[in-house]
């Protein structure tokens, strides 16, 4: 069975998660997460702010979770 998305894919505490969006010729790159596990969240903008709140979601949130770490 297939779950229908929102049309508005950014996280919140009902549906988090993370979510990126690449730069494109008008715009920067943008990227957002909710932790489900503790209800963390943050922005950034910017290629290297982005790949800093994917490597903090990565290494303290959503998968650390997951995976046994931080509680």
């Amino acid at each position: 069975m297939f779950r229908k998305l929102p049309a508005d894919l950014t996280p919140t505490e009902d549906s988090p998660g993370l979510r990126v969006k690449a730069a494109t010729k008008y715009s920067r790159s943008q990227g957002d997460y909710v932790c489900g596990g503790c209800g963390a969240e943050d922005h950034a903008n910017g290629n290297n702010d982005v790949k800093a709140l994917v490597d903090d979601y990565t290494a303290n949130h959503g998968p650390a979770h997951r995976n046994g770490g931080r509680p």
